[in-house]
């Protein structure tokens, strides 16, 4: 089992390598699948967004069964994203959870045009989506980010990642009982798509 502060270091390392091209030996064919099938043992969970420009095992220089991936567009926190992370925590015993947004987030940012201009989403199902983010970026128009369009999604983005690192934290008695026993750690994270580099922030 690999700690928490370990992992995150793998992820670190991993992302430095990315940025820098340096790929490890981890290789995307089939000879790399791990050699117990009928068995997992990622030592990350990745709440993503489903964005096709941040594939996380690229992004972190992982491979096949390195990591528990789960993404959704403005990696939202809904009961099915909340059961995956419970499911791979209590099965696999991993000790590391990471929220990871990323910067230009079309989910964000239809969400701060939708309550600027309401009603703009055309479609009823983005609406869950944006209904979720919401209450995180609403708060930011009552600043002087509201006039400054680049400057509040960035903010924007902060805030719903930190909104769902909360979440996790807050929202399942199984995950806030293994955070209170020092056997899971939840960090949120931003990748930067100009420059591949993952800002890891709010340890605690």
């Amino acid at each position: 089992m690999i700690k928490a502060d370990e992992a995150l270091q793998r992820l670190q390392d991993g992302n430095k390598r990315f940025v820098a091209s340096i790929r490890g030996n981890k290789k995307a064919h089939i000879s790399s699948i791990p050699k117990n099938k009928d068995r997992q043992n990622p030592f990350a969970i990745i709440l993503g967004c489903s964005d096709s420009r941040v594939p996380a095992e690229i992004v972190f220089d992982q491979g096949m069964g390195d990591l528990f991936v789960i993404r959704v567009a403005g990696n939202i926190v809904a009961p099915s994203q909340l059961g995956s992370i419970e499911f791979a925590v209590e099965n696999f015993g991993t000790q590391l959870v990471i929220v990871l947004g990323h910067s230009s987030c079309g989910a964000v940012s239809a969400t701060t045009n939708d309550i600027k201009h309401p009603g703009t989403q055309a479609y009823s199902n983005v609406f869950s989506i944006v209904d979720r983010i919401r209450p995180a970026v609403e708060p930011l128009f009552d600043t002087n980010l509201k006039h400054d369009d680049e400057e509040l999604l960035e903010a924007a983005i902060r805030a719903n990642i930190l909104a769902s690192t909360n979440q996790l934290k807050h929202d399942s008695l199984l995950l806030e009982t293994y955070i209170e026993q020092n056997k899971l750690k939840v960090v949120s994270a931003e990748y930067s798509i100009s420059s591949g580099e993952v800002d890891f922030f709010d340890f605690i």
